[in-house]
């Protein structure tokens, strides 16, 4: 008789017992997380009626690879371009809910009389919100278009890096069972310096590599190559002290950087749904209901504490970053729950056995819980909104409204900021490349050819100088190479003081160059006369080589922005405070009533009250059109508006996208700015339809300021004055000429 192994009979039980219940999850609307983990409790061992798995150790194995395919995929969601471009509303946002949700889990499990451990684990557990729910929330409720949803997602992908973050210190300190502020600033440097190392790496290597196999990847072969670099990448983690989940989280987010990010998404999805269901099978069944019961006013109280914490903590932040009330309102009620990395770090306090056996089922009923309440305090957000707006005192609400104001618009940089912004940037990215150059040539490079090519001292000498020659480059850039030219050129002759701190740049430039090599020198010669001969060559060589070493860098520069910039990411626009008006794209459905119509007799500004920006048919893209323009099936239409005229001219534009390419004009180029008109201005004086506006930037004049007057979709008629803040949608390369 043919004996069949035990895990694939667990495996075949866990699958069926997720097919069922997520098919009848399906049926009732709810999220098929949930059904996943209703499947671990019934095959899991605390259900008696049903079979149960038995190898319990070869069913967590799986569920590892799963947390490892699921961190990949929410690293091809995440993208560290996204990330510098999430902006200072989401970040402030993300970090206020992140440090006040840690305090409050504290606090919340030191009360219940936990284990400083345990409340540790608790604030770890609640201070992530889930981007799955909250995706899928938005896409049924249909808000995804409202301008509060781009600041959640911007929360949300600065929460996966404070996640990973939290991770790494949460190992740290559950390893070593103490506070120990060396050893978590240790933890923190040490992942900062390999994100920094692998991102610039990863984005150096992996698009160039798929780039160069493209007409060789079928498929097949993209499936295979992508996830075994993502493995690659979980053993060098694993390698250097890290989690497995973070190797997978951080080569997704190279990945995502790609040409290939949608295809590898696409083609992974299926893979990465097999493995998170057995991860999310495995996390319900080390649920024991039992301890639910017992459990059941803790549940409580952190179900409460995560609800009302999220939404103080997460509206607080959206204040604090310049957001008006109606938007931190929908925000908080948004994130006012816990998911997937909730799991994860609950199941890491689990395997370093660290927390108490009841941690982890309390998590997932937590989970279980807000992820049930999220779609309705979604929906509650807005008319909590108008409750807040009436019962608030009049000078608060006026308050908010003012600073929110205040801290909308354009930023300009000092050439101070702008040149120390640049060196803080040049000293952190080439010190990383030169500390990883000095480590593998000391510690791979110099054993690997005294041992297999060049015995003795000579070896060391060729080690040494192939180290040298290829630090060389990093070294040119790091001491010598002219950074932010205009800026410097301003401070340095415009006034007279400024040089002596510019001089003090260059100086800590060279000299970290200096370090760097006497740095290396030193792991291979310890006599101080042979560091200083060779310091003195490698510096007279940098001098007398600087023009090739310029070009050479260059190549690897601009090899690195080609791969960097490949995938064109959406800009964030700004926004219009505090009238909660910004840019959507909509499409044209054949089936349209607008499809054939010209702008004038659509028109949708009278009607509606919003204004059409640009329109892209196929390869084609119209910057403000004109009254006579007609639109056409699949046409993308740029709309600027409130949330709520937004909603309601949704309905005639609603159908599927027709994913079109390139245009002559790039769309990223048109964006929503903030100008000041003064009396040297082209336009001042001149009324608005005169001012050649529409023919200077191919923009049109949306919202007008003046003397605390604020004047929406302004008359034609309307003339400039000197102080106007004027708010114009047009190419962001051609409003500044306004200022001129």
């Amino acid at each position: 008789m043919i004996h069949l192994p035990v895990l694939i009979t667990d495996l075949g039980l866990i699958l069926a017992a997720a097919g069922v219940t997520t098919l009848l999850f399906k049926k009732i609307k709810q999220p098929l997380v949930l059904g996943y983990i209703l499947a671990g409790l019934l095959v899991g061992p605390h259900v008696k009626f049903i079979p149960t798995v038995t190898d319990n150790e070869s069913i967590n194995i799986w569920a590892e690879i799963g947390v490892i395919f699921l961190l990949f995929s929410l690293g091809l969601e995440f993208s560290f371009k996204k990330l510098v471009k999430v902006g200072g509303s989401a970040s402030i946002t993300a970090i206020v809910e992140v440090v006040f949700m840690l305090i409050i889990g504290f606090v919340a499990g030191l009360a219940m009389g936990w284990s400083t451990m345990d409340s540790i684990f608790l604030g770890g557990i609640l201070s992530v919100s889930s981007t799955t729910i909250i995706i899928r929330a938005f896409e049924e409720l249909g808000v995804k278009h409202k301008k509060f949803a781009g600041l959640v997602f911007g929360v949300l992908i600065v929460e996966d890096l404070v996640a990973i973050l939290l991770l790494v210190l949460l190992s740290t300190l559950a390893v070593s069972q103490q506070f120990a502020g060396a050893e978590m600033l240790i933890s923190i440097l040490k992942l900062c310096f390999f994100l920094v190392l692998w991102f610039i790496g990863g984005i150096f290597l992996v698009p160039t590599f798929l780039k160069a196999t493209k007409k060789l990847m079928n498929d097949e072969t993209m499936l295979v190559v992508s996830i075994a670099l993502c493995l690659l990448m979980v053993l060098l983690a694993v390698k250097v002290g890290f989690s497995p989940a973070l190797g997978a989280f951080i080569m997704g987010s190279i990945l995502a950087e790609t040409t290939q990010a949608e295809r590898i998404e696409h083609l992974t999805k299926s893979v990465k749904d097999l493995f998170a269901a057995i991860f999310f099978v495995s996390v319900g069944m080390l649920i024991n209901p039992s301890i639910l019961v017992d459990y059941a006013v803790p549940i409580v109280v952190i179900t409460l504490a995560t609800v009302l914490g999220k939404f103080l903590s997460s509206g607080l932040g959206a204040l604090v970053s310049g957001q008006p009330l109606k938007t931190s309102v929908q925000t908080g009620l948004s994130l006012a729950q816990i998911g997937e990395f909730s799991f994860i770090i609950a199941t890491l306090g689990l395997t370093l056995k660290v927390t108490s056996d009841f941690l982890y089922p309390i998590a997932v009923a937590v989970s279980a819980i807000t992820t049930f309440t999220t779609p309705y305090l979604i929906k509650f957000s807005e008319p909590f909104y108008f409750f807040l707006e009436r019962k608030l005192p009049k000078k608060w609400v006026e308050g908010i409204n003012r600073y929110s104001s205040s801290t909308a618009g354009i930023t300009t940089l000092s050439d101070w900021k702008t040149l120390l912004k640049s060196y803080t940037f040049n000293l952190i990215i080439h010190s990383v490349i030169l500390i990883a150059i000095v480590f593998l040539g000391s510690k791979y490079l110099q054993p690997f050819i005294t041992q297999n090519l060049i015995n003795g001292n000579n070896g060391i000498i060729v080690s040494l100088i192939l180290t040298l020659f290829i630090m060389t480059p990093f070294l040119w850039a790091l001491a010598i190479r002219r950074i932010e030219r205009k800026a410097y050129s301003h401070l340095w002759l415009n006034k007279k003081y400024t040089r002596g701190p510019l001089i003090a740049l260059e100086i800590l430039r060279i000299s970290l160059a200096i370090f760097f090599v006497g740095i290396l020198i030193y792991q291979f010669y310890s006599t101080w006369v042979s560091i200083v001969i060779a310091i003195a060559l490698i510096v007279s060589c940098m001098f007398v080589f600087s023009r090739r070493l310029q070009g050479f860098y260059n190549k690897l520069e601009s090899r690195f922005l080609l791969n960097l910039n490949a995938r064109e990411a959406q800009n964030a626009q700004p926004e219009i405070l505090p009238w909660d008006t910004h840019l959507v794209e909509l499409t044209v459905a054949p089936e349209s009533t607008l499809v054939g119509k010209t702008l004038i007799e659509l028109s949708v500004r009278e009607k509606y009250g919003v204004n059409i920006a640009l329109i892209e048919r196929g390869k084609i893209m119209i910057p403000t059109p004109g009254r006579d323009e007609r639109l056409y099936p699949n046409d993308k239409v740029l709309v600027i508006g409130t949330d709520d005229q937004l909603a309601a001219v949704k309905e005639l534009f609603e159908g599927s996208i027709d994913e079109s390419v390139q245009s002559s004009f790039p769309k990223e180029d048109m964006a929503l700015q903030k100008i000041v008109i003064n009396s040297s201005s082209p336009v001042y004086g001149q009324t608005i339809r005169n001012s050649g506006i529409r023919e200077m930037t191919q923009g049109l004049v949306v919202g007008i300021e003046r003397n605390g007057e604020r004047i929406l979709n302004p008359d034609s008629t309307l003339t400039f004055e000197n102080g106007d803040i004027v708010w114009i949608v047009g190419n962001n390369k051609k409003v500044p000429n306004l200022l001129k």
